[in-house]
């Protein structure tokens, strides 16, 4: 298993200097990842580091927020891409961002993560026959029907570099024929943050605003079309929402697409009706990371979060079939719940109250440094090319 620099591949980019790189920012997870990065990047004088926000998902805000509390300088570049269907994202990002190759001559095009800007970036970056590092590779959950995994796969087939958080990662590109001099598992850019933000967090009155304390509160978020963009999905989780506050406060930062289709669906009168519950809108990263740390379980569909919850030990009920992140349910605190069953989520969630839940570990190289092995690796092999 590589770990760190054994093996190189060679640049075959123009021998301009210095190193420039071009880091891909699309959608909310992508600045928790890229920010660690581009911190480790500074400490290197041979690399310009630079920033492209694609504007996938934006909200001004929002976006303020994250670059603000993350420490990220402006964007070099916003494309303001926006909404569509996904091959329309993907169209208009990829002829937004080659006018980007072409103006900036880049020697390495970064991408993290699985969502259409990595996936629109990648294929632009390999056309024009630049170099492309991804972040989070190797991750697959077998859905072929859920975007992300499409994205994956596609990224990975091309990239350059494989920067893998765990051994299924390893397993997964093994399978698929990747040569091993382009796979380097170096831990998760993800905890980087959260452990580099950590102490910051702790700082933040989000509990106070909720009227609550450490331990005292269910936190909830649930976001995926499969659970949230039908009748029924959302009356099981009002349903699993008013189970839980028999317990503990509940606490639900919502996603617009959620709340909007709470709207659609005429079942505002029975959310509000819910006592011991606070409903929040999107948070910033500082806020959310305070939620996630001091809650007594998290229910959620997200992927980062069940990464989140492993390293900060928190137990974590996450619906999904299947998850892209096995660790979590391996070594980690998170358990999969197939389907969005009130009776099942109530089980579970006492057993947990009741002292229950899963003992975990924090998975190999999870350590916070994970960004600064990227960046050596990068750099050692540029300077191996100019020698």
């Amino acid at each position: 298993m590589r770990q760190c620099v054994n093996g190189f591949i060679t640049f075959t980019t123009s021998s301009h200097y210095p190193m420039k790189i071009l880091n891909i920012v699309g959608a909310r997870p992508n600045f928790m990842k890229i920010a660690p990065l581009h911190r480790a990047f500074q400490r290197y004088p041979q690399v310009e580091s630079k920033i492209v926000h694609t504007g996938q998902h934006y909200d001004e805000k929002m976006s303020d927020i994250f670059f603000n509390q993350l420490e990220l300088p402006k964007p070099d570049y916003f494309l303001g891409i926006g909404g569509g269907t996904h091959t329309q994202q993907t169209a208009k990002i990829m002829m937004e961002f080659e006018q980007v190759m072409n103006d900036e001559q880049p020697d390495l095009v970064l991408v993290v993560g699985d969502v259409n800007s990595t996936v629109a970036c990648t294929l632009v970056a390999v056309k024009m026959g630049v170099p492309l590092a991804h972040v989070e590779a190797g991750l697959r959950s077998g859905d072929r029907t859920m975007p992300e995994e499409l994205n994956r796969l596609m990224t990975d087939a091309v990239a350059d570099y494989l920067f893998v958080t765990e051994q299924s990662g390893m397993i997964h590109l093994a399978k698929e024929g990747v040569p091993d001099e382009k796979v380097f598992f170096v831990g998760n850019v993800m905890i980087d943050s959260l452990a580099y933000f950590r102490q910051k967090a702790a700082g933040s009155d989000i509990l106070q605003q909720a009227q609550t304390a450490e331990k005292e509160y269910i936190l909830m978020t649930m976001h995926r079309p499969a659970n949230v963009d039908n009748e029924a999905g959302l009356k099981s989780i009002l349903q699993i929402i008013e189970d839980a506050t028999k317990y503990k406060k509940v606490i639900f930062p919502m996603h617009p697409r959620t709340s909007n289709n709470i709207k659609k669906f005429g079942l505002e009168d029975r959310l509000n009706a819910i006592q011991n519950f606070v409903l929040m809108g999107p948070q910033g990263y500082l806020q959310f990371l305070k939620l996630m740390e001091n809650a007594a379980l998290i229910i959620t569909d997200s992927g980062g979060i069940q990464e989140e919850t492993t390293y900060l030990q928190v137990p974590c009920l996450t619906f999904r079939d299947t998850t892209e992140r096995p660790i979590t349910t391996t070594l980690g605190t998170n358990q999969l719940l197939k389907d969005l069953n009130p009776q099942t989520v109530h089980d579970r969630m006492v057993e947990i109250l009741n002292g229950k839940a899963r003992k975990g570990v924090v998975p190999p190289l999870w350590d916070g440094h994970a960004a600064e092995r990227i960046a050596e690796i990068l750099v050692l092999t540029s300077q191996k090319r100019r020698v």
